[in-house]
């Protein structure tokens, strides 16, 4: 692979992920029961992808990154388990426009983790995000099953921000496609009592997505991640995943006509200019360090 295979895997992966959205709302069962039909088909894909990488061996995890790697995986579980409970509250659209706010809240915790100054641009970027989430926001009426929806999109955004601080930690001691054969195990293990009664009920055409959704949404996805990102800085990388909204957008108005308001797309267009502003600047600081 070179970078331009890279870029064109990244726009692949970006597509997928946006597609996890629409899965998840045509999949008739829970969301407790989507997020472990998704966490066990990863898990099988992940295992055939390390199965076939030539030279590939299982590292010892010791008993802090182990401990690490549990959390991100209750950490992943929520945030998986909020973005579809959203999906099915308020649409696709609302939902993954509130958890692309992520940014925001990685900056917010990771100068809080890290104590990494948050720099006055970044103050804006952040401000531009919360204005973007505003106007994408139809009402700001509790009673409304499409703010809350909202809502539980923002916690999602919230809990991928921590995700990403987890994984910042894993990323030193773990490989990153063992790291997410373990946390999907642990998800697996996690959702089944939830899930349990609930899988007899599925039909076949639940479980045909459910094995999309965990294939191709998680693992295929995550693979072309993880090997572009070794041709490609990540914070470039980011630029890609500003699309995902985009296609979760199109997918949702084209499939179920979720057709947006030009307020939705106001906002929805500072939201994705935020993204990118953020990982363009991550970019030049990144330069400027080197």
């Amino acid at each position: 692979m070179n970078k331009r295979h890279a870029l064109v895997s990244l726009n692949i992966a970006a597509f997928f992920f946006g597609l996890s959205g629409i899965l998840g709302k045509v999949i008739a069962i829970s969301p407790a029961a989507i997020v472990f039909g998704r966490a066990l088909f990863a898990v099988l894909a992940l295992s055939l992808l390390m199965l076939g990488l030539r030279g590939f061996r299982w590292e010892r995890i010791s008993r802090k990154s182990a401990l690490v790697v549990i959390g991100a995986s209750v950490i992943l579980a929520g945030h998986w388990l909020t973005f579809f409970i959203s999906v099915k509250a308020a649409g696709v659209a609302i939902a993954t426009l509130g958890f692309a706010s992520f940014p925001a809240f990685t900056t917010l915790f990771e100068s809080l983790g890290f104590r990494e100054r948050i720099s006055l641009p970044e103050v804006m970027l952040i401000a531009l995000i919360c204005l973007g989430l505003i106007m994408v926001c139809p009402s700001f009426d509790l009673g409304s099953g499409n703010t809350r929806g909202f809502l539980w999109g923002i916690l999602s955004g919230a809990l991928l921000a921590l995700l990403i601080i987890c994984n910042r930690v894993t990323a030193v001691s773990i490989r990153p496609v063992q790291a997410a054969l373990c946390q999907n195990v642990v998800i697996s293990l996690l959702m089944l009592p939830f899930a349990f009664h609930e899988l007899a009920l599925a039909s076949a055409g639940d479980w045909f997505y459910l094995a999309l959704l965990g294939i191709f949404c998680t693992g295929v996805a995550h693979s072309l991640m993880v090997t572009s990102l070794r041709f490609v800085k990540a914070r470039a990388a980011a630029v890609f995943f500003a699309l995902e909204p985009v296609y979760a957008i199109l997918f949702a108005w084209g499939l179920f006509n979720e057709r947006p308001t030009l307020r939705m797309f106001a906002g929805a267009a500072l939201i994705i200019l935020s993204v990118t502003l953020f990982s363009r600047k991550g970019k030049k600081s990144a330069a400027a360090a080197a």
